[in-house]
């Protein structure tokens, strides 16, 4: 989990760290998330604030409560999770990269160029 972007609550950062081990395939939907006691540890935090960062996920119906058991990553909470990072992929991305790119004087067909060429070195 990255929790050393400093510009969000260290809470936002949990819940963020562990949708990002979800969308990465490290944790797996009906799987067990780590324990608060095993993140507070981990990343020396206090338990309210894993609490509150669990609890997010909750609420976006990432994760879930077994009683006595501990929290588990939600079924469809991968798809949810890509549809959520969509809806801001343009806006956080996109946007500012093309803004940039225009004062840069690049064309549409240099962006395209650029794109399919960074795209086919991803894995």
């Amino acid at each position: 989990m990255d929790v050393i972007n400093e510009n969000i609550p260290i809470f936002a950062r949990i819940a963020e760290g562990i949708k990002d081990h979800i969308l990465s395939g490290d944790l797996k939907e009906g799987e067990q998330l780590p324990s608060t006691t095993q993140i507070s540890k981990e990343y020396n935090i206090n338990i309210a604030t894993v609490n509150k960062g669990i609890n997010v996920l909750v609420s976006e119906g990432i994760a879930f409560k077994k009683r006595g058991i501990g929290m588990f990553v939600a079924e469809g909470a991968v798809e949810r999770l890509i549809e959520e990072r969509r809806n801001t992929f343009i806006d956080r991305y996109v946007a500012a990269t093309l803004i940039e790119a225009k004062r840069l004087r690049y064309s549409v067909e240099d962006l395209q160029k650029m794109v399919a060429e960074v795209y086919k070195t991803l894995k």
